[in-house]
C-alpha cells in the first residue's frame, strides 16, 4: 500500500513541483553551462544530476578542480564547489558555483536548485522518487585580443555575456537500486552567429540517463555497477559509460576505487569516435571525502597525448540517522 500519510498542503506543493517539471522548458532561454565528467563517481551525483539534492541521510559540500596537467599553455581547467542538504521530511535545496577555461573561452556561473522528495512506502526504507528544477546564471568571456586583427571576423576585444539556463532532473531509488533522468540545457532557441555572421538557433540540450545497483551491503565489501547513457540534441552526439564501483570498508570509513569508460557514437568515420578510460580512487573518513580521477583519452584520433586529472574534497555535515538499506548516495554511515 502506498504511503498516504500526506495533508492538503502537501499534495498542492508535489502537483506545483510535477507542474513546473513539465513546464519549465517553455518558460526559459539560454545556453550551456557544465560539461559532464565522471564526478558521479567520485561522490558527487549532485552535480550531475539535480534530483540528488538531499537525497541522503548528509548534507554534502564537494570541491573539484580539474585540469590538464601537461604544461600546455591555457589548457583547459575547471573547478566547481556544491552544496546540498535536506530541509524536514521532503524539501532538498542545493547550490552549484563553477569556473570553467578552455584557452581564450572562459564561463563562470551558479546554479540553484529545489528538490522534492516522496516517500512511496516506508520512509525507513528506500523507495522514493525525486523531482527537482535548477535554475543558473552563466557570465561567459570570449578574449580576442591576442588574435590575428587582420582577420575580417575577428573583433580583437573581450566579448563578454550573461545568460540563464535551467535543467530538470527525476530520480528513483529502491532499496540497492538507484536511476536517475536528467534533462540539461532546456533552451531550445539560443542563438550563435555562424563563421558567414548569420544568426542561427542553437540547441545544447543534453539528456543524462543513470541506472546503477550497490551489491553487498551489511559486508565489508561492496560493489556497485552503473551505465550513464547521454545525448545532445544540437550535434547528434551520443555517449556511453559502462561503470564498475567497489567499497572496502575500514574502520570510521571506507576506501573505494572506480574504473569507467566513455564510448561515443558520433564518429565521422567507423572507429574514430571519442574513447575515454577513466580510473578513480578515494576514501571516505568520518565526515571527510577525498578522490583522485584520471582520465585518458584512446582510439585513432587525440585531441593531445596528456591525461586530465581531477582532485575531489568533500565534506559531510548535518547527518541523520541511515536509512535500514540503500545505496551509499542514500546512507553516508560514518
Amino acid at each position: 500500500m502506498l504511503y498516504l500519510d500526506f495533508t492538503l498542503k502537501e499534495h498542492f506543493l508535489k502537483s506545483f513541483v510535477v507542474f513546473l517539471f513539465l513546464s519549465i522548458p517553455f518558460l526559459i532561454n539560454a545556453q550551456a553551462t557544465l560539461p559532464v565528467y565522471s564526478d558521479y563517481l567520485s561522490d558527487n551525483v549532485f552535480l550531475v544530476h539535480p534530483a540528488a539534492a538531499g537525497i541522503g541521510n548528509c548534507g554534502k559540500i564537494r570541491f573539484t578542480a580539474r585540469n590538464q596537467w601537461s604544461g600546455i599553455e591555457d589548457a583547459p581547467s575547471m573547478q566547481t564547489l556544491t552544496a546540498h542538504q535536506r530541509f524536514g521530511r521532503n524539501v532538498g535545496l542545493g547550490l552549484v558555483l563553477f569556473n570553467d577555461k578552455n584557452g581564450y573561452n572562459s564561463q563562470q556561473g551558479i546554479e540553484g536548485v529545489f528538490a522534492y522528495h516522496i516517500d512511496l512506502i516506508d520512509p525507513e526504507i528506500p523507495n522514493q522518487l525525486s523531482f527537482a528544477i535548477g535554475f543558473s546564471g552563466i557570465f561567459n568571456k570570449l578574449d580576442e585580443s591576442a588574435f590575428d586583427p587582420t582577420d575580417p571576423i575577428i573583433s580583437g576585444i573581450v566579448q563578454s555575456g550573461n545568460y540563464f539556463n535551467s535543467d530538470v532532473s527525476i530520480g528513483y531509488h529502491y532499496e540497492g537500486l538507484f536511476s536517475y533522468l536528467t534533462v540539461k540545457n532546456l533552451i531550445a532557441n539560443g542563438k550563435y552567429t555562424n563563421i558567414y555572421g548569420d544568426e542561427e538557433n542553437l540547441n545544447l540540450r543534453r539528456y543524462l540517463l543513470s541506472v546503477g545497483y550497490y551489491f553487498g551491503e551489511g559486508n565489508d565489501f561492496q560493489f556497485e555497477p552503473l551505465i550513464m547513457a547521454q545525448a545532445i540534441e544540437f550535434t547528434g552526439e551520443k555517449f556511453v559509460d559502462l561503470n564498475i564501483k567497489a567499497y572496502k570498508s575500514i574502520q570510521n570509513g571506507q576506501i573505494w576505487a572506480a574504473l569507467s569508460y566513455r564510448q561515443g557514437f558520433d564518429g565521422v568515420v567507423d572507429g574514430q569516435e571519442l574513447q575515454y578510460f577513466t580510473p578513480i580512487i578515494g576514501i571516505n573518513y568520518k565526515s571527510f571525502m577525498f578522490a583522485y580521477t584520471y582520465t585518458k583519452q584512446m582510439g585513432d584520433i587525440l585531441f593531445d597525448d596528456a591525461g586530465y586529472n581531477q582532485i575531489s574534497l568533500g565534506y559531510n555535515f548535518g547527518c541523520r540517522t541511515p536509512r535500514r538499506s540503500g545505496c551509499p548516495n542514500i546512507n553516508y554511515a560514518f
